[in-house]
Parts: C-alpha cells; structure tokens; sequence
C-alpha cells in the first residue's frame, strides 16, 4: 500500500505544471512520455541510487530550476506573437519527471517495493497528466493570451522557487 500512495504523491506534481500549459499538440504523447519517464527514473534511482545521490543533490535543483526558467521564458516570449508555443514534449516530460529520480532513492532506502511503486507512479502520472492538459486546453479557450504569460510567469517563479531549495 505504501509504493502505491508514495507513486501517486510523485506523480501529482505533474498537475501543477501541466495545467498551465495550454498550448501542447501532442497530450496523449507527453502523457505517455511523463508516465515512461516518471518509471524509468524512478528504476534508475532506485538500482544506482547510491552512487548518483551525491550528484544529484548538489545539482538537481539547479538542472529543474534551469529547465523550468528556460521553458517559462520560452512561453513569455513567444506570447506576444501569433504564432503558437511549441515546446518539444520529450523537454516538457523530463523536466516534470526528473524530480522522481532523487525521490526513489529515498524510497529505495526505505525498501518500499520497487514494482508496486514504479507502476504506480506511470500509471499517476498519466492520468494526471493528460487531465492537466485537457484542463489546460479548455482553460486558454476562456482566457486566451493572458494565461500563455501568467504561465510563463509562474514557470520562472517556480524555478527560483526550485533554486532556492
């Protein structure tokens, strides 16, 4: 029961970046993306957790809180233009997971079991995910170009956010 409730809590942060972003042509495949990605990394951390840990706590922080800075700016910039923000889902889908690698180590140091939680972080995932992004799609139709830059907004928050931590 605990792999399974610890997957969903990993997977729940895809909501809150997923949701702002309206402009994603391709939901169903970020979806699946996010979900493969919130399994293979949770996989990687838990089988060479210990040798990467050290790595990932020095850099973590800064590679999310870069990733999510380029991507707000991203967003801001190409808001004022017509044309519409194309953000490649693979970038999309490695920044919302790449937080479940340094989470599954500590997972695996509490020997929670690894196939009951791996599954059920891809299966959170995707579901979280693509509701967010339907979500999100309905959601520019009322608010149209105000939400591209409150998103991009947010995103750079965020990666300070993430920064300081």
């Amino acid at each position: 029961m605990q792999g399974i409730l610890a997957g969903i809590i990993t997977s729940v942060d895809v909501i809150g970046l997923y949701v702002l972003i309206p402009n994603v042509r391709y939901r169903l495949f970020l979806s699946v993306w996010t979900a493969a990605l919130h399994m293979l990394f949770p996989l990687v951390g838990f089988e060479i957790g210990s040798y990467l840990v050290r790595f990932l706590l020095e850099w973590g922080q800064w590679i999310s809180s870069i990733l999510l800075f380029c991507i707000g700016l991203h967003i801001l910039l190409f808001s004022q233009k017509e044309e519409k923000v194309t953000i490649s889902p693979i970038l999309l889908a490695v920044t919302a997971s790449l937080d479940t690698f340094s989470v599954s180590i500590s997972f695996g140091m509490l020997n929670l079991e690894k196939t009951l939680f791996i599954i059920s972080a891809g299966v959170s995932a995707l579901i979280c995910s693509y509701g967010s992004l339907v979500i999100a799609r309905r959601s520019q139709v009322l608010f149209g170009d105000k939400l591209q830059r409150i998103t991009g907004i947010i995103l750079i928050i965020m990666s300070f956010l993430a920064f300081l931590q």
